[in-house]
């Protein structure tokens, strides 16, 4: 019998070539004063912003350059004041920039105080101002999920600001603007992608519904990245869109592991990519954790992720240890850094396997893992 499990999303998700046809007709319809999040140069945004003003739209723009942090957030309070709405259109860091501004503009309370970790780590004392989610890179999946990542400086840290009201109004896939994205950013979020479809699956959180996302999503993934580190191809696009969205919904409602739980810390300590540093991290993570699980079950569903590795590689018997070395040694092959070149030293990681250890990643992880098992993972990362 299908065990009982609970399941929360975003409101509305509109997938697939064209969905962004219809953006400002439905974001002018939640309000007319518009905080538009958009990437470092703004100019994917220009369409939806001059859209918007045709419809009666006043439209205040917000560049993120980088991955936020809180004075980032602080700062561009100063400029959200008076919207009605927040539109985020970017990757996942824009994403989560934007989600977090539609929580700071209704709080009575320092940001701080909501912040995990290394703050109190309450509820939102206020709903969110409605949402939009139009993701532009395959990656981070965070167009379905209830947190947003917040770089904190003065403690070395990327915590979740977090709750079930930050879950986007409306969240718009179109493929068609991940095309042509660069082949290193294309390489980093997909493997964080594909990460985000493993780790729920291997989840002690996991349930029916989301493993329905994870099986099909796994080697769906996993060819559709292989062709588009060969050639610039619209169906293997519209693939790693749906593997995307298919991990945001996944890691929302089953949760996700090792590799998340020292991508936290490793990025707050060091400022590097966090899909980079996912992608060199889940080869090594799903053989220590293989290495160590105790439930049988659990063990089985790694073992099935080692075959659908191993058979993107032209070897589906291909045991984890065999399916982790195909995986590391192809993505490296692809130009992936290892966490040396990321400018993770042995410092960072020793802190980071500490650190690990409050992460609420790890929380589901199919494996204990202890200190010098993560040191061990890392080490083996490069």
């Amino acid at each position: 019998m299908t065990s009982p499990f609970a399941f929360a999303t975003a409101t509305e998700i509109l997938f697939g070539r064209g969905q962004m046809a219809g953006a400002a007709a439905r974001v002018a319809a939640m309000g007319r004063a518009v905080l538009l999040v958009q990437g470092a140069t703004g100019s994917r945004a220009d369409g939806l912003a001059r859209a918007l003003e045709d419809r009666g739209c006043t439209v205040a723009r917000l560049s993120i350059p980088r991955e936020p942090d809180l004075p980032m957030i602080e700062d561009a309070l100063r400029l959200a004041r008076g919207a009605e709405v927040v539109v985020a259109l970017g990757g996942g860091a824009v994403i989560d920039a934007g989600k977090t501004l539609a929580a700071c503009l209704t709080m009575a309370r320092p940001l701080m105080d909501h912040l995990e970790v290394v703050g109190q780590g309450l509820p939102l004392d206020h709903a969110p101002l409605p949402f939009v989610a139009i993701p532009t890179t395959a990656g981070t999946g965070a167009e379905v999920t209830r947190n947003a990542v917040i770089g904190v400086p003065e403690a070395r840290r990327k915590v979740s600001l977090r709750d079930a009201r930050m879950l986007p109004r409306l969240a718009i896939v179109d493929p068609a603007l991940t095309d042509g994205c660069p082949r290193a950013v294309t390489l980093a979020s997909g493997l964080d992608a594909i990460t985000q479809v493993i780790e729920p699956y291997v989840s002690t959180r996991a349930n029916a519904l989301t493993d329905a996302l994870c099986r099909d999503a796994i080697p769906q993934g996993l060819a559709a990245l292989m062709r588009l580190m060969q050639a610039e191809d619209p169906a293997a696009r519209d693939s790693m869109a749906w593997v995307s969205l298919c991990g945001g919904l996944a890691l929302a409602n089953a949760g996700l592991g090792v590799v998340h739980g020292l991508a936290g810390p490793l990025g707050g300590l060091t400022g590097a990519a966090h899909g980079a540093i996912c992608g060199v991290l889940l080869p090594h993570g799903l053989r220590a954790n293989r290495a160590v699980v105790s439930d049988p079950a659990l063990a089985a569903r790694l073992d099935e992720v080692a075959g659908w590795i191993g058979a993107a590689f032209g070897h589906p018997d291909a045991d984890m240890d065999r399916a982790a070395g195909l995986l590391a040694d192809w993505s490296r092959g692809c130009g992936l850094p290892s966490l040396t070149a990321l400018g993770i030293d042995a410092d960072a990681q020793g802190q980071a396997a500490e650190a690990a250890a409050s992460s609420s990643s790890m929380r589901a992880n199919p494996a204990v893992l202890s200190r010098p098992a993560l040191c061990a993972l890392m080490r083996d990362a490069g």
